[in-house]
């Protein structure tokens, strides 16, 4: 049965994890660097720019790294992040008696231990922004901006028992190819080139805090970093919104009209906020069936015939083409892959 929503199937590009593997690769062993991506099921991958991520490699990856580097932020920040930590940090923010001052908490806790960044809080009339400010001329390291920023955003979330709405997330670093992949990570607008990387929320949207029981956070804890660093997509872009429409849908045959009507708008309108999204009907419907083949190939119940047929190919040859376009591997040695990382 298709789960309601596709976070389960989000996938980034291979781009948009390099400056992690370059962060890992300066604090682990060539060997254990090799060993780190092979497990993950990432060792057939990494080196291929067309190359598709999914959330289940990221989250292993980050678990193997996390353990094995001795460093729970994986080699992102120039001080290691010590084992225990993301628990120290669970409850301190559980003791918040509202969202504002668990951004508070989160902040406090972080420049206890970051040499190179700084948080500050900045709150206003109706908003509320935590910014991430530069102590020194350390070029800015993408992945772990994304990262933290997100950690935020979950672990908020986290308190709320919801997903927290985000007014706007900026980044301190230009527009790179991959901008689209920070859509299937915020559920808000994002933007480059920003004097300092930060979140921005609206204090009205902020609401308050759940208690959460030790057992809860450690469920968390267990669960890390899968319950923060991918959106539900319940606050969304619009792409994500008819990504979300076509997956719960007969997506093969459903056409942009269909999408239209469904979502409440006319198909101009539709189309219009697509292009502000810098994608198109089209090209989210492809994108759907790549995350559904990546994710059959994976599991490896079907074959690659089925899967080419279940994703709207009229041969194996024409879904053979398209995925080597689409990843940069062929079908078979993308499952071989995941078939050799599922045995480590």
């Amino acid at each position: 049965m298709r789960r309601p929503d596709t976070a389960s199937l989000a996938t980034v590009s291979q781009p948009f994890i390099e400056d992690w593997l370059s962060a890992l690769r300066r604090c682990s062993a060539e060997a254990e660097m090799a060993s780190f991506l092979e497990r993950s099921g990432l060792g057939a991958i990494h080196d291929q720019p067309g190359a598709r991520v999914t959330l289940d490699q990221i989250v292993r990856l980050y678990k193997i790294a996390a353990v094995e580097t001795g460093d729970e932020m994986t080699g992102l920040w120039s001080r290691p992040i010590r084992h225990r930590t993301l628990q120290h940090l669970l409850a301190t923010v559980r003791e918040s008696g509202s969202l504002p001052s668990a951004l508070h908490r989160f902040s406090t806790f972080w420049n206890l231990l970051l040499d190179d960044f700084q948080f500050e809080l900045r709150t206003g009339a109706a908003q509320i922004d935590l910014m991430l400010l530069p102590q020194g001329d350390d070029q800015v390291q993408r992945f772990g901006h994304m990262l933290i920023l997100k950690l935020a955003h979950g672990l908020l979330s986290w308190l709320a028992g919801h997903e927290v709405p985000v007014r706007a997330v900026h980044f301190a670093f230009d527009r790179p190819s991959f901008a689209q992949d920070y859509s299937v990570i915020f559920p808000a607008p994002v933007h480059f080139d920003a004097s300092a990387s930060g979140l921005s929320f609206d204090l009205a949207q902020l609401s308050p805090p759940q208690t959460r029981s030790s057992a809860e956070m450690d469920a968390f804890l267990a669960r890390a970093p899968r319950d923060w660093i991918f959106t539900s997509y319940h606050e969304h872009s619009q792409s994500l919104r008819v990504r979300a429409f076509l997956f719960r849908s007969d997506w093969v045959g459903c056409s942009l009209s269909d999408t239209a009507q469904a979502l409440g708008m006319s198909r101009r309108t539709l189309t219009r906020r697509m292009e502000e999204d810098g994608t198109s009907f089209q090209a989210i419907k492809d994108a759907l069936r790549r995350d559904i083949a990546i994710r059959d190939l994976r599991e490896g119940r079907k074959s690659i015939e089925e899967i080419s047929q279940d994703v709207g190919f009229s041969s194996a040859a024409n879904f053979h083409r398209a995925f080597r376009r689409w990843t940069g591997s062929t079908p078979r040695s993308y499952r071989s892959g995941a078939e050799r990382a599922s045995t480590v």
